[in-house]
């Protein structure tokens, strides 16, 4: 007896040392959920020696493990499970044996999915986004300024470092947000960034399943995603699916080699978008703008690699499932393997198909951003799933018709390539994001233009972004550098001087401008017409232009003067009006009845709703 028992000792002993030496320290996605289209996932499976197991699915009705690859690093297992339609929630257990004996298991589970997920209605044109960048909002918590193990700690003088904004800061300033008429958030990247310096703005991951610890927990967030739909608010993640943080944990240990784009020494992408397109492009052009790197610090990763591509799909699903997030923003759309993000893309919206996606496509030509919404009919034969798209080419043509002293027509003319998009109405229009400088610097600081641009998105078609600070006048005046455009939100910190929520220091002109675009986007809210109707736009003249949007039953002439006083007369518009104006101008109450003139002011617009 004692000696059967000594080796029953030895013999447990033993597989704990073997099961201590093998463990799993990674296991993504950490759980998946039954009732899901996308019911065949790959399991990415990391630890010491762990492709040197056998590995067996405890028997689980509904559920199939069909196979276990192995990849050049033993480390790694890419474990595959079919999920039946009727497999039911539950714990599965995966066995990791070793001469037909089971050293340990490991649980797996699959959760009951929340009922209204599959429906989440994306973001739309009658949404208004209000853009975040976390660090440079409110710091609600400042107990997580500081976190340990984290390679950058707080450091607020320093306008390129951590200055401890957070997602409970963002949950405590919703009310405010949806005061000012926004029905939409979208924050800047807010996984975890444990790089060793600039890691605020969010762009270089180093764990696609782990909000930052310094913004809060994955439970943190995905309250604030629940508390802003109690308050009709929407959320939209910003997400990478082009490059991930070189301090992410796989950089260290490696799948495969063709894991990311490596090359023999660092090459950058060559920014050169028309590659797509261009009949004559050459294969090293097009291989460096797709597989070269952003910068040093961010690995470009390898989408035709099949279980990358697995990877970041189901990491995708995984946070809108998880979340309750109403949309995407996908930065840097077109620098990842185009036929992955069709492939991505796609899987989204079969999951979610009442979801919404914009892709960042940063260029000046409609011909370019065109090409990735859905529905264009490509030379190439590209067929793209993507739905919105970032209108860059809007937002330029915006800015230099207000700075020119003279014309509007660079404005009237871009919006007239609109026959190139599939659907212009989806695609989002913004004055300024977090990559260039703020508006308000932009139009050289003159308040008046900042609200003809202000309407301007407000009225034009498309789904408006503004980006915070912007309701009051924030600049970045005499330099460009980010971490100035990106400032801290005033009233965001406790000791702060002045305050934005409350206004406690604002000058007038900044409290102008804030009421001005609460009261445009409070009213935009419930306008149907400018949420779906036509737009019928009127040649410049004489520094004004003249549009409006109509349906069947209702009609609002917008009207932005960026020059002297002016009348303008009835009987000009006449095609849409159809006679001498009734209405009510929606931002002074000023109403209109068999008006045939209009008496506008110096660098003003007027948004009539007429009757």
């Amino acid at each position: 007896m004692r000696i059967t028992s000594f080796f029953t000792w030895i013999l447990v002993l033993v597989l704990t040392q073997v099961t201590a030496q093998n463990s799993i320290s990674r296991l993504e996605p950490p759980n998946w959920w039954v009732g899901m289209e996308y019911n065949t996932i790959e399991l990415l499976v990391y630890g010491k020696d762990i492709a040197t197991f056998d590995v067996a699915l405890k028997p689980y009705d509904k559920v199939q493990l069909q196979s276990a690859k192995k990849v050049t690093n033993p480390n790694y297992l890419f474990i595959n499970l079919q999920i039946d339609d009727t497999a039911q929630s539950g714990h599965l257990a995966l066995e990791f044996k070793k001469n037909n004996s089971v050293v340990f298991e490991q649980p797996y589970e699959l959760k009951a999915r929340t009922n209204n997920r599959k429906n989440i209605e994306g973001f739309n044109t009658s949404d208004a986004i209000y853009l975040i960048t976390p660090d440079r909002f409110v710091n609600g918590n400042p107990s997580n300024d500081a976190v340990a193990g984290m390679l950058e700690q707080p450091n607020r003088k320093d306008k390129g470092g951590r200055h401890g904004g957070d997602v409970q800061g963002i949950v405590n300033s919703l009310d405010a947000i949806k005061d000012m008429g926004f029905t939409a958030i979208w924050t800047n990247p807010i996984l975890e960034n444990n790089m060793p310096s600039y890691s605020y703005h969010g762009y270089a991951i180093t764990d696609f399943y782990k909000v930052d610890p310094r913004y809060g927990s994955n439970e943190a967030y995905r309250a604030m995603v629940e508390q802003a739909s109690e308050k009709g608010m929407k959320v939209i993640m910003d997400m990478i699916a082009n490059h991930c943080g070189l301090e992410h944990w796989w950089m260290k240990d490696l799948p495969s080699d063709d894991w990311i784009n490596q090359w023999d020494t660092y090459t950058q992408t060559n920014h050169k978008k028309t590659v797509v397109l261009d009949p004559y492009a050459t294969k090293k052009d097009t291989k460096e703008f797709f597989d070269g790197w952003f910068v040093p610090t961010m690995p470009d990763l390898n989408q035709r690699n099949a279980a990358m591509a697995n990877y970041l799909i189901q990491n995708t699903l995984w946070w809108i499932e998880y979340s309750g997030i109403a949309g995407i923003r996908m930065d840097t759309y077109p620098y990842p393997d185009m036929y992955f993000m069709r492939d991505w893309t796609a899987a989204v919206m079969g999951e979610y198909p009442n979801f919404n996606i914009v892709g960042e496509e940063w260029v000046l030509r409609p011909t370019i951003v065109s090409y990735w919404q859905k529905g264009k009919e490509n030379a190439n034969g590209y067929i793209s799933e993507l739905k919105s798209v970032m209108d860059f080419p809007i937002q330029h043509a915006l800015v230099n018709s207000l700075n020119d002293t003279n014309s509007w027509n660079v404005v009237y003319e871009e919006l007239g390539q609109d026959y190139l998009y599939p659907d212009p109405n989806n695609l989002v229009v913004f004055p300024d994001n977090h990559d260039m400088s703020r508006i308000f610097t932009q139009l050289n600081e003159d308040a008046a233009l900042v609200k003809l641009a202000l309407t301007y998105i407000a009225t034009v078609r498309g789904i408006p972004q503004i980006y915070y600070g912007t309701e009051i006048l924030m600049g970045n005046k005499g330099t460009e550098d980010h971490g100035i455009i990106r400032t801290d939100y005033p009233g965001g910190w406790a000791k702060d001087k002045v305050n934005a929520f409350t206004e406690k220091g604002l000058t007038a002109e900044q409290k102008d401008a804030k009421a001005y675009l609460s009261k445009l986007f409070n009213w935009r809210k419930n306008a149907e017409v400018i949420h779906n109707g036509k737009l019928i736009h009127f040649a410049p003249k004489d520094n004004v232009y003249v549009f409006f949007r109509y349906n069947e039953n209702e009609k609002v002439m917008v009207i932005l003067n960026k020059g002297e006083a002016t009348t303008l007369n009835v009987e000009d518009y006449l095609e849409v009006l159809g006679g001498n104006l009734n209405g009510t101008e929606i931002l002074t109450n000023k109403t209109y009845n068999n008006m045939d003139h209009i008496d506008i002011a110096a660098k003003t617009a007027m948004v009539i709703e007429v009757e």
